[in-house]
């Protein structure tokens, strides 16, 4: 028996997007390997929900759309589809051919760390995130004690880093026009620390 013939068969993304349409749970995408996601926990959910109910509201005017976890996003250069916590496009999205459910230009990214994507998400995905071309902004949240990471992009090939730790400091995004009360972002989690009711 040859190599090619025992070799394992890679679904394709054609394959992959018609297992999700039917899945009861998502998955990532990653050059051929299928991998599923972790469920999250109800600290991860809500602020998830409270970034975006802030962002949904201060853009009702502005050309911003933000999406949840629902909404695929597609690296092309990396060839991996994701579903990142909070997504916002600046003007009109950009989709993957022939899906309304899959996007190509996210400006800001958010996720929300746990302590199973924790690595994956400061490192590898980051760098995934990096070749798109319309990206320029990047929040990593803890989700049991108050921190957040705040990349934003400098110049080609360059980013800063700021890091917030206190519940009365406030996030001032550089490509979206927005203030982040990081209290608000809290808000109803249950943290180890500093608690808010």
């Amino acid at each position: 028996m040859t190599t090619a013939s025992i070799a394992k068969k890679l679904p394709t993304i054609t394959e992959y997007l018609a297992l999700e349409e039917m899945a009861d749970y998502k998955s990532e995408y990653i050059d051929g390997e299928i991998l599923p996601m972790a469920g999250g926990s109800t600290n991860h959910n809500q602020i998830a929900l409270n970034i975006s109910s802030l962002f949904n509201f201060a853009f009702r005017k502005l050309d911003y759309y933000v999406y949840m976890g629902d909404v695929r996003l597609w690296i092309p250069q990396k060839r991996i589809y994701t579903y990142p916590d909070v997504m916002v496009v600046a003007g009109e999205p950009e989709y993957f051919p022939d899906r309304q459910d899959t996007i190509l230009n996210p400006i800001l990214i958010i996720e929300i760390l746990s302590d199973s994507t924790e690595r994956y998400d400061r490192q590898g995905k980051f760098r995934s995130y990096r070749t798109i071309p319309s990206f320029q902004e990047y929040l990593l949240v803890e989700q049991t004690e108050i921190g957040i990471e705040h990349y934003y992009k400098t110049n080609n090939k360059q980013w800063s880093l700021q890091e917030y730790s206190a519940e009365d400091q406030t996030i001032s995004l550089k490509f979206v026009d927005f203030v982040l009360d990081l209290e608000d972002l809290y808000h109803k989690t249950k943290l180890t620390v500093n608690s808010y009711q």
